[in-house]
């Protein structure tokens, strides 16, 4: 197809909708659209994006193909099956996952595409839902420098830093070690303010004055600071359950190249444990809670 051929887009969830906007918006493309929901599609309608009436419509139209899914597990769905994507796409058509999937399951998808003449590259995401409205995500992309080239033009519509991390699954291991990194940050911190409250010191003051040293971090002033300290942590944020799928990956990763993570192994013991107490549709932060209640 022509590099001026319709965009196809899978997923509007809470990162996907603004995504998609900020892509119809700043791409001068037209955008195609699937959602299992018709209230995204309806939003997005101003914005001169089309909905299609199911995968296998868009995927023929559509030059290049991006996936805004919750999971590994969502994304061999979208693809596999006889209306699937890896049934549909035209020879040359470019396959992009935005999500956070397993670096098997990409590498795989990636032969399976090529098998049929198509494409396959892995995009994921960084940032918060705000970063997704204002089109200032990261990207960290797997594929050859071709296609980085190819893709990164569009990306922009959606990030302010799109980097290339090397080939087809490269993306998925630097933001599935991003996320590790973070969830365990987020447990440190939680430990922090816990054991500095019974010591008898102000959990605000800890955190502010812990943005003026070494300990400062993304971390500190988004997860810590917006939603540990006040102690909010709102449904339709990112939940206690797809934090703990990120950290299965990670896991699951560290398994395969022959690594003990045991950070990351406490931090999933405690996830568990949110996610078992009530917590598991709560912004993933609320680990914060278990932490606190705990005792030696």
């Amino acid at each position: 197809m022509s590099t001026n051929s319709p965009i196809g887009f899978i997923g509007l969830g809470v990162m996907g909708e603004p995504m998609c906007r900020n892509l119809a918006r700043q791409s001068g493309r037209t955008v195609i659209a699937y959602d299992q929901v018709a209230a995204p599609l309806e939003r997005l309608a101003p914005d001169r994006v089309r909905a299609a009436s199911g995968i296998r419509e868009l995927a023929r139209q559509c030059g290049i193909v991006f996936m805004a899914l919750p999971s590994g597990a969502h994304v061999e769905a979208v693809c596999s099956g006889a209306d699937g994507l890896l049934a549909s796409v035209a020879k040359g058509t470019l396959v992009v996952d935005l999500g956070t999937s397993p670096v098997d399951l990409t590498r795989d998808l990636a032969t399976r595409f090529a098998a049929v003449g198509a494409r396959y590259a892995d995009a994921p995401i960084a940032r918060t839902r705000q970063a997704a409205e204002e089109g200032t995500l990261s990207i960290m992309v797997g594929a050859d420098e071709a296609t980085f080239a190819e893709l990164k033009p569009l990306l922009e519509t959606m990030a302010t830093d799109v980097t290339l991390c090397g080939g087809t699954g490269a993306g998925q291991v630097v933001k599935i070690m991003n996320n590790m990194v973070l969830v365990e940050t987020v447990v440190a911190l939680s430990e922090a303010i816990a054991i500095a409250r019974r010591a008898g010191v102000d959990g605000k003051v800890l955190f502010e004055t812990l943005t003026k040293g070494s300990a400062d971090s993304f971390a500190l002033r988004n997860h810590g600071m917006k939603a540990i300290l006040p102690d909010v942590f709102p449904e339709r944020a990112f939940s206690t359950d797809y934090a703990r799928k990120d950290l299965s990956y990670a896991l699951a990763l560290a398994g395969q190249v022959g690594v003990a993570a045991a950070g990351a192994e406490t931090a999933d013991t405690l996830l568990k444990k949110a996610a078992d107490g009530g917590y598991s549709r709560l912004y993933w932060p609320v680990v914060s809670r278990v932490i606190d209640a705990q005792e030696r």
